[in-house]
C-alpha cells in the first residue's frame, strides 16, 4: 500500500494488537481510565451534543460520552479493529444514542457536524497528522470542541520505557532507535509540534495540559511482564523478536520491574499524558 494510508497501524490494530485489547478490555481500560477521564473533564460533554470518539477502541469512552449527552444526544465511535468493535458493539446493548463505525477517522465520510472531537489515545497513529485532523475538521461544527489523550515521551512514562529498554536489550535484535514523530503511542509526545498541527489543520485555542497518574500493570511482578510482553511498546519488541526469544525477554521484564512491586506484590509506574484541548475555529 502507498505511503499515507495507515496500512501498517490498520494492520496492527485488526490484528495481534487488536485482539489482545478485545480479549482483556475490562483489565486494560481499567488501566488507562483515569487519563481519558482528565481529558472529558478538561472540555466535557453536555446534554443534546453529538460527539466523535476516534480510535474508541472497545467503547469505554463511547459508553461515558454516551452517558453525558443523554437521549437527545448521540455519539459516534469510529475505530479500524474490527475485534475491538465487537465487543464495543456487544456493550453498547441497543443504545439508541450510540453507533459505531469500522472505517480510518481521517478519510472516512463522517456523520457529522460534531459538537466535539475526543479521543483517548486514538489520533497518535496517522501517517499523516494534519491532513487527518483537517479532514475531521471538516465533520465538525464550527466553535465545535476539540480533547483528546496522548502520551508524553517515553521518559517520562516509565510504565513503558521500563519494560521496553528491558525488552530491547533482552531481544537480540539491533533496533534502531524509533522516529520520535512515526505514528505510534508516542508520536505526539512534543506538544509544541501537536500544537503546529492542529493549527494548520484548522484549530485554534490550542492547549496541552500535564496530567500523571499510575499505570497498574498487575498484581504479581510475573503478570504484569507477561501483559507487557502481550500490550504496549515492549510488545511490539517482542512479536519482532519470535516465540524463542519469548521468555528471556519476559524474564528481562520481570527482572527491570520487581524494584516497582509494592508491599502487596502489585506493579504500578507512572504514567503521563498530555490533555489536549482546543476550538475548531
Amino acid at each position: 500500500p502507498m505511503a499515507g494510508d495507515n496500512a501498517k497501524q490498520i494492520a496492527d490494530w485488526n490484528g495481534a494488537v487488536g485482539a489482545h485489547w478485545a480479549a482483556e478490555q475490562e483489565k486494560n481500560d481499567r488501566l488507562i481510565k483515569a487519563f481519558g477521564e482528565a481529558a472529558l473533564s478538561a472540555v466535557g460533554a453536555r446534554a443534546g451534543e453529538r460527539v466523535l470518539d476516534v480510535g474508541c477502541g472497545c467503547g469505554d469512552t463511547s459508553l461515558a460520552l454516551a452517558g453525558r449527552v443523554g437521549a437527545m444526544g448521540r455519539v459516534v465511535g469510529v475505530d479500524v479493529s474490527a475485534a475491538m468493535l465487537d465487543v464495543a458493539q456487544q456493550r453498547a446493548d441497543g443504545r439508541d444514542n450510540l453507533t459505531f463505525i469500522e472505517a480510518d477517522a481521517s478519510r472516512a465520510e463522517l456523520p457529522g457536524p460534531f459538537d466535539l472531537l475526543y479521543s483517548r489515545f486514538g489520533v497518535m497513529f496517522f501517517d499523516e497528522p494534519e491532513a487527518a485532523f483537517r479532514h475531521m475538521r471538516t465533520a465538525m461544527k464550527d466553535g465545535g470542541r476539540l480533547a483528546f489523550a496522548c502520551w508524553q515521551k517515553p521518559q517520562d512514562n516509565p510504565w513503558a520505557m521500563v519494560p521496553m529498554l528491558a525488552a530491547r536489550e533482552a531481544s537480540g535484535l539491533d533496533l534502531s532507535p524509533p522516529d520520535p514523530h512515526a505514528p505510534g503511542p508516542f508520536a505526539f509526545a512534543d506538544a509544541g509540534r501537536v500544537k503546529a498541527i492542529l493549527e494548520a489543520a484548522g484549530f485554534g485555542a490550542v492547549k496541552a495540559e500535564t496530567f500523571e497518574a499510575p499505570m497498574f500493570l498487575g498484581s504479581t511482578v510475573k503478570s504484569a511482564a507477561i501483559g507487557c510482553t502481550k500490550m504496549g511498546p515492549a510488545s511490539r519488541i517482542a512479536r519482532e523478536a519470535g516465540k524463542e526469544r519469548l521468555p528471556a525477554i519476559t524474564d528481562a521484564i520481570e527482572a527491570a520491574l520487581a524494584p516497582f512491586a509494592g508491599a502487596d506484590g502489585s506493579v504500578a509506574l507512572p504514567g503521563r499524558i498530555w490533555v489536549v484541548t482546543a476550538n475548531a475555529v
